[in-house]
């Protein structure tokens, strides 16, 4: 992958490659199924393994090419960001939460296990993503040791679960766009954060510049990602979405569809989109790759 991050590849090309080494990494980084406990591991790669559109792990890699990343820092974060998603997910779907039975076209941990398992699941992929990351033998510890910190402010009450909870205690509210904002800057915009960060960090300690700059990207981003969520909720089907269409006004959610309206909410989703890009301005064309995310995140269709 390290041609990959320097050759003018064809965005479509790129994407594909950064995908497919990211499923091989995984692969590698997760327990064996053979391994006892047996189930345990099986769940975890089915939950892990082959699905999801990989939007942090390509933000991780886009974010390190600006940098001049290290390989297997890259490899390694990018999993680990992808191993605390994919137990969100998880956890998101059981009958305690949201309780849905489809998530990536297939049928959710708890549906093709138990909930046990789905629990155990995600409490074991939240483990292994530490593990994954703490396992970096090319960084400066010092550096390494601020990136797992990133990552657990990112993943915890401060961060996505905090998020979560902000969402679980909101049905049936009428909140106001300024608090909707605020929950997903937790709930999702957390770890898309944290992946344009660790990616950059792959590479070098960041300057202040640097750092405010790449934050008001993935500030951008985070909100712009959860803004196409909610219209494609609300306008795609199952199908086309790999999972339950129409559940947050089902479960009557607030959403940014709910509060602006659709035309409204797809409006703020392209603003999103150019803030994106006015932040990277500083980097010029070397931020090419972050700048097609942020085009891909607001014009993706699932």
């Amino acid at each position: 992958m390290t041609q990959m991050l320097t050759e003018e590849l064809p965005f479509a090309a790129w994407m594909a490659g950064v995908q497919a080494e990211v499923e091989d990494a995984l692969s590698d980084y997760l327990p064996p199924a053979h391994l006892v406990p047996h189930k345990l591991h099986e769940a975890m790669r089915y939950t892990v393994l082959g699905g999801g559109k990989r939007v942090r792990p390509l933000l991780v890699y886009a974010s390190g090419a600006l940098f001049g990343a290290d390989p297997q820092a890259l490899a390694r974060a990018a999993s680990a960001l992808e191993m605390i998603h994919a137990y969100s997910l998880v956890h998101d779907d059981m009958p305690c939460m949201d309780d849905d039975e489809l998530r990536r076209g297939k049928p959710t941990v708890h549906v093709a296990y138990d909930e046990a398992t789905a629990l155990l699941v995600g409490d074991a992929l939240q483990a292994q993503a530490f593990q994954v990351l703490s396992g970096t033998d090319t960084l400066p510890p010092v550096r390494l040791i601020g990136m797992l910190r990133l990552l657990a402010e990112a993943a915890g009450s401060s961060g996505m679960c905090g998020g979560q909870a902000i969402d679980l205690d909101s049905v049936g509210l009428a909140l106001s766009l300024e608090q909707l904002e605020r929950m997903h800057q937790l709930k999702t915009g957390a770890l898309l954060r944290a992946s344009v960060l660790l990616g950059a960090l792959c590479g070098k300690e960041l300057n202040d510049a640097e750092l405010e700059s790449l934050k008001a990207y993935s500030k951008a981003v985070g909100l712009a990602f959860q803004v196409v969520d909610d219209v494609l909720d609300a306008t795609a089907d199952s199908a086309t979405l790999g999972k339950t269409a129409g559940k947050d006004a089902a479960d009557n959610k607030p959403t940014y569809v709910s509060i602006l309206g659709l035309e409204e909410s797809k409006a703020l989703a392209q603003k999103l989109r150019r803030d994106a890009h006015d932040a990277l301005a500083p980097f010029g064309e070397q931020a090419l790759r972050l700048r097609e995310l942020a085009d891909l995140i607001v014009q993706r269709k699932a």
